[in-house]
């Protein structure tokens, strides 16, 4: 059996989440990962029959029964990842029960994995109804994400063709569009359910004065999501209260977008 400390999933969650954290897009224990993984790739690492415990995950989630997942903890800190992956990360699989996850390694000081995980898994699940390939569900607090949240409207058309705007490569990267969702209780299946409706338009879900969830088919392709919303944000926050003497056209956008060959959202453009 290979050492679990080096298998390259383990080592995604610590690069990615320790450059999260020194972002800024995770204080304290803000955000969480949920990345679905190879059964056979895992079991190279893992006895696969070795159950350490069983953990109810409040939420039903039948079409991901045998699913394995590496999840962030609740409570903990994406800043101690990258030193204590046992204690800060799980492996866990969904049980024949659809309602429970078994513990197959990590939290090892007897934690569980973050009180979002409903969201996460109606959100694996709406991506893989529209994406069979999506392995990714990322939540953070971006901060000039966030900070657009409290100066534009909250509205789907309106905050894409925005950041849209803003970069060149936006609509190439995120031709989906944004979805938002205005401000809800967090940890509870009711937000969960909403951003699973909306992952199956989106791959981006505005948590409204909350923060951002994005999908992937794998690390690099969730956080590229993120990171380009986010850049976005930072120049439309650094150039709102100034006169704007240039901007990307919709002509050019819907140019950039035939270009790339990509499917964009044409009712997002004002053409």
């Amino acid at each position: 059996m290979k050492d679990i400390f080096t298998a390259p999933f383990v080592e995604e969650m610590k690069d990615i989440t320790a450059n999260m954290y020194r972002l800024g897009w995770d204080e304290r224990n803000g955000g969480n990962i949920s990345y679905m993984l190879d059964p056979q790739t895992v079991g190279e690492y893992l006895d696969l029959s070795h159950v350490i415990r069983t953990i109810p995950t409040g939420f039903e989630a039948k079409p991901l029964i045998g699913k394995i997942f590496i999840v962030t903890g609740t409570g903990k800190y994406f800043r101690n990842v990258e030193k204590d992956p046992e204690r800060n990360l799980g492996i866990i699989r969904i049980a024949e029960d659809g309602t429970t996850a078994e513990l197959l390694w990590g939290y090892s000081d007897g934690g569980k994995f973050t009180s979002e995980l409903p969201a996460h898994l109606m959100s694996h699940m709406a991506r893989l109804s529209v994406d069979p390939q999506n392995r990714v569900v990322m939540h953070c607090h971006p901060t000039y994400t966030l900070a657009m949240n409290f100066v534009h409207p909250l509205e789907e058309k309106a905050f894409t063709h925005t950041l849209w705007e803003m970069c060149t490569e936006c609509i190439v990267v995120f031709p989906d569009g944004v979805g938002v969702l205005p401000w809800m209780l967090c940890g509870n299946n009711t937000i969960g359910e909403a951003t699973a409706e909306k992952m199956k338009e989106f791959r981006l879900v505005v948590w409204g004065m909350h923060g951002l969830y994005g999908a992937g088919r794998d690390m690099d392709e969730a956080f590229g999501l993120v990171e380009t919303v986010e850049k976005a944000a930072q120049i439309y926050m650094l150039t709102c209260n100034r006169p704007r003497l240039n901007t990307i056209r919709d002509e050019q956008m819907q140019e950039l977008a035939e270009a790339f060959g990509v499917q964009y959202r044409k009712d997002f453009l004002n053409l």
